[in-house]
């Protein structure tokens, strides 16, 4: 399946501005950014990360808006071309640090808008993780709410039945659970799953526990807001 996911879902008018250029830090801002990350994060009792688009495309998986977006090509008239599928792409070198730094006890939390499983398969716990958009690997039983990764993506997007059914068994004896499974990935309209945003928020409420009633009322919004201080190399 090719990675421009956005094909597979309904249309959508409000895209904003596209095509930006990708804003390079000179050396010297670089380094000064990377001490204040650094401190910020050496000073922090809880770290959590919210990640987007932006990692993913070293790994080849466009944007939407960035210089070689999806919808930037689509308003020049161009068809989005692309040279990996999402089984191909493999985590970026973004993707491992941050596991790394879990793996050391400083990274708490993950929430991510990607849905191209990449945290997932470079080996990130799904427990320390929210996929708010879902995962092309992913897909849910409608019934019983059992999730399954798969070595493929599942073929389906918008919520809808992949064809599979589920295999839990109830109990000893009784036959398996056979309720319907479909994707997890959200179209434009689709309300956030309930259990992915339910931990990113509780992860974020413990960030900033003097807002914990705006955190409640716009989970991402607010947060987002927030958290709009830009440190790295690159920002789009």
């Amino acid at each position: 399946m090719s990675v421009n996911y956005a094909a597979g879902l309904s249309p959508y008018a409000d895209k904003g501005k596209c095509g930006l250029p990708e804003i390079f830090d000179p050396p010297d801002e670089l380094e000064r950014k990377i001490h204040q990350l650094a401190d910020l994060i050496q000073n922090s009792f809880n770290v959590v990360f919210h990640t987007g688009a932006g990692i993913s495309t070293s790994s080849g998986i466009p944007d939407f808006r960035g210089p070689n977006g999806v919808w930037t090509m689509e308003e020049r008239g161009l068809v989005p071309k692309f040279d990996t599928t999402f089984e191909n792409a493999r985590p970026s070198k973004t993707h491992m640090a941050l596991l790394e730094l879990h793996r050391v006890g400083i990274l708490h939390f993950l929430v991510s808008q990607n849905i191209d499983g990449l945290h997932v398969r470079s080996g990130f716990p799904r427990d320390k993780l929210a996929e708010l958009h879902g995962n092309m690997f992913v897909e849910e039983c409608i019934k019983c709410g059992k999730q399954y990764v798969r070595d493929t993506v599942v073929g389906t997007m918008g919520l809808k039945p992949t064809g599979r059914l589920c295999d839990v068994s109830k109990r000893r004896g009784l036959r398996s659970c056979r309720g319907k499974l479909m994707d997890t990935i959200l179209d434009w309209e689709d309300s956030l799953p309930d259990r992915d945003l339910n931990l990113a928020s509780e992860a974020s409420r413990s960030v900033f526990p003097q807002h914990r009633s705006q955190i409640s009322e716009f989970p991402l919004g607010w947060l987002f807001q927030n958290l709009s201080t830009v440190v790295g190399g690159s920002h789009r």
